[in-house]
């Protein structure tokens, strides 16, 4: 057995050459839209300018790592020889987010929302109760089921019977349903500002946050434009921006949808967007209106927001923007909906989301 072996600490090297290459190639995906030929001309690029490779470990052996290691594979419809990202790279990318914005947290036991009503679920209470048939024996109050059986039964024969045991109080813990809205309107790469990519990083992050530590729980997530879709989480790295308005009547419509066929009491929607609302769709013809806050679409919105808060259906808004007249509007709307909003710049985003979304769960 060798032991351990000491070397040189060299601050800033932490790490193989591959895990170096790889946090930047992950972080470059999300900006090309999950295209791996241009991440890896984009890396190539910065290898040329910044010398990330050396002698002992090129661009190629990266690259050959990367498909051994099963990040990526040869797209057989490519001609010249292109790769696609796997399955494994998707999961990466999300765990990745996670740690970027959520990582002052550390991973713990899955649990569920807590609410104010005892019953079956991981969290103790101050109280204890005689057990029950069907109570969990992991939640037995092993001391006092001891003290019950020495009193009960004396030293000299002593036993335990099930009249002795005594079992903790839980709190009755629930899911929740959530939809995550994305906007994908021209706006959010306007004016040479790229904030599509933060959005997508919030949504990778959101759902790898939820799946690790509450699996029960369900998270929905659809894009607005012109109109408004559903799509997979798996499909969240290679969003793109299209030539689109911002319908976001659209969007709370099919949230609501969504939620609707989730049978479950506990509901709430996220939305990420960057500006006013500037569209609605009225039978097959869209009505548009990008100069101002146009009062028919707003009132669409409020009066969408005063149905949400009816269905005690809270919507989060993140507003990527901070114009007085965006933040009278989202004013308006969450004083409608009864629900949160915040002002972020593209820095602070993440951290409004996590904020929200835990204070939503000890509810």
């Amino acid at each position: 057995m060798l032991g351990f072996r000491f070397s040189e600490y060299t601050p800033g090297e932490d790490g193989s050459p591959f895990d170096r290459l790889f946090k930047l190639f992950q972080e470059i995906m999300l900006y090309t839209s999950g295209n791996v030929s241009e991440a890896l001309a984009w890396l190539n690029e910065l290898d040329r300018q910044y010398n990330l490779t050396n002698d002992e470990y090129g661009m190629g052996d990266f690259i050959r790592d990367l498909q051994e290691k099963g990040y990526i594979n040869r797209d057989p419809s490519d001609e010249e020889g292109g790769f696609n990202p796997t399955r494994k790279m998707e999961i990466s990318l999300r765990q990745k987010s996670l740690d970027d914005i959520f990582g002052d947290l550390k991973r713990a036991k899955s649990g569920h929302h807590k609410t104010g009503f005892t019953g079956r679920g991981d969290e103790h209470t101050s109280e204890i109760k005689p057990y029950e048939f069907g109570d969990p024996l992991e939640q037995m109050a092993v001391t006092d089921s001891l003290r019950n059986a020495y009193i009960n039964n004396g030293i000299d024969e002593f036993r335990l019977t099930q009249e002795d045991l005594e079992v903790h109080e839980t709190f009755f813990q629930s899911s929740m349903s959530s939809v995550l809205m994305i906007d994908i309107s021209h706006s959010m790469i306007l004016y040479g500002e790229d904030r599509i990519t933060p959005a997508k990083k919030v949504a990778l992050a959101l759902a790898e946050f939820i799946q690790t530590r509450f699996p029960k729980d369900t998270l929905d997530i659809l894009v607005f434009g012109n109109d408004a879709w559903p799509i997979e989480l798996k499909d969240v790295p290679y969003l793109q921006v299209g030539p689109y308005h911002t319908n976001t009547v659209a969007g709370l419509e099919l949230a609501l949808d969504i939620l609707k066929r989730r049978r479950n009491p506990n509901k709430q929607i996220f939305m990420i967007t960057d500006g006013k609302p500037t569209c609605l769709k009225i039978g097959k013809n869209y009505y548009k209106n990008s100069f101002g806050l146009d009062r028919k679409i707003v009132n669409r919105c409020l009066s969408l927001a005063m149905r949400c808060k009816k269905m005690d259906v809270p919507i989060t808004t993140f507003m990527i923007a901070q114009d007085p007249y965006l933040v009278q509007f989202v004013e308006a709307f969450t004083a409608a909906n009864k629900g949160k909003a915040f002002y972020s710049s593209l820095e602070g985003l993440g951290s409004f989301v996590l904020d929200s979304y835990k204070k939503r769960k000890r509810k």
